[in-house]
Formats: C-alpha cells, sequence, structure tokens
C-alpha cells in the first residue's frame, strides 16, 4: 500500500480521493463516485473531505537526477 499523500498529479479538487484511491489500489473515478454517492447519506462527510485536505501532505515530486 502507497503512503497517504495527496498527488501531484490526477488531482481534481483537493486530491484527497486520488489519494485514498492509491492508498487502497483503486481508481480515483472510482473513489469519487463512493464520495459523493455517500454524500447522500447523513453525516459529516464533506467536513472530513475538508479536513482531510488540509491535514494530508501534498506528495513530494520525484527527485531529478542529472
Amino acid at each position: 500500500m502507497a503512503a497517504l499523500a495527496r498527488p501531484r498529479d490526477g488531482r481534481m479538487i483537493g486530491g484527497v480521493c486520488a489519494a485514498l484511491a492509491r492508498r487502497f489500489g483503486t481508481s480515483a473515478t472510482t473513489m469519487r463516485v463512493v464520495f459523493v454517492a455517500s454524500c447522500l447519506l447523513p453525516g459529516p462527510q464533506f467536513l472530513l473531505y475538508l479536513a482531510l485536505w488540509m491535514l494530508l501532505p501534498t506528495e513530494k515530486p520525484a527527485s531529478t537526477a542529472w
């Protein structure tokens, strides 16, 4: 499993769904659909997304070797 960090590429808004998709080995589109569907249920999903957006670090850029 990959480390939980927001990727620099493949983001839509904050990169939270892309980070979770990498972590759990699924596609980012699937994770986004699951998130949108979960927003139809009562609960703090949107607040959790905002919290993860602020708390998850951004993925470090790959080092370029000369």
